[in-house]
C-alpha cells in the first residue's frame, strides 16, 4: 500500500507540511508506504490548453517534473493534498499542479476508485479554510478518487478535513497568534483521525482484492 502527499505551501516544511506529516505518520505506523511532494522543490510548467488529451491520456509537456509526479499518483493507493489559503483558494503553485493533471482526466479518469483526502490551514479562524477544502476536495473527486473525512464518531468529532488556523485569541486590541499550526489541538487530533480512516479504508480494500484473488 503506498500513499502520496502534495504540499502545495510556497514554504518547503512549514504548517501545511507537518499537517501532511501527521496523517502520513498514521498511514505509516500501519505498514503504509508514505511520500511527500513539496510543489516548492518541482519544476511545473503552465498547461499550454493544446487539448492533446482529450484524445489521449498523455501531456504534451514532457521536460518538466510533472511525468515524474504522474507517476507516482498513478502507484499511489491514497493521494493527500495540503494547501495553506490564498485568498479563499489554494496556492497558485498548487493551482498549476492542478491543471497540469487534467491529461489524468480528460481521455480516461486514471487515478479512478483510489482514496483521496485534503487538508488546509490559514491564519485566521475564519480565513477561508471551508472554501479552499471545498476546491480542493472537488478535485479529487473529478478525478474519480473516493474523498475519505475525518470522522470520529467515538470522539462526536465531525470535519470534512483538517482545517488549521493559527489564530489563537483577541484581547480587544490585538491578536495574538500561535507559533505554528501544531498548536492547533482540532487540528492536530483530525489530521490523526484522518490517518487512521484512510488507512482503515486501504486495509479493507487491501482485503478485498486478497479475497477475489484467492
Amino acid at each position: 500500500m503506498k500513499a502520496l502527499a502534495i504540499n502545495g505551501s510556497h514554504r518547503k516544511g512549514k504548517n501545511t507540511a507537518a499537517l501532511l506529516a501527521l496523517v502520513l505518520e498514521e498511514l505509516a505506523r500501519g505498514g503504509v508506504d508514505t511520500e511527500l511532494l513539496e510543489v516548492s522543490d518541482l519544476h511545473i510548467d503552465f498547461c499550454r490548453s493544446c487539448n492533446r488529451c482529450l484524445r489521449k491520456t498523455e501531456c504534451s509537456i514532457r521536460d518538466d517534473d510533472m511525468p515524474m509526479v504522474g507517476r507516482k499518483m498513478l502507484a499511489a493507493d491514497a493521494i493527500i493534498i495540503g494547501s495553506p489559503v490564498y485568498f479563499s483558494n489554494v496556492t497558485s503553485r498548487l493551482k498549476l499542479f492542478m491543471d497540469r493533471t487534467r491529461w489524468m482526466h480528460m481521455a480516461e479518469n486514471l487515478l479512478d476508485g483510489k482514496l483521496g483526502a485534503a487538508l488546509t490551514c490559514a491564519g485566521l479562524r475564519n480565513g477561508g479554510q471551508e472554501i479552499t477544502q471545498l476546491i480542493l476536495e472537488r478535485f479529487l473527486q473529478g478525478h474519480g478518487l473516493r474523498v475519505v473525512e475525518a470522522r470520529n464518531p467515538h470522539a462526536g468529532v465531525f470535519n470534512l478535513g483538517p482545517m488549521a488556523t493559527l489564530f489563537e485569541a483577541f484581547d480587544g486590541s490585538a491578536i495574538h497568534w500561535k507559533t505554528g499550526a501544531l498548536q492547533d489541538a482540532l487540528a492536530v487530533q483530525t489530521c490523526r483521525t484522518l490517518g487512521q480512516n484512510l488507512l482503515r479504508l486501504l486495509r479493507e480494500g487491501q482485503a478485498r482484492a486478497t479475497a477475489a484473488d484467492a
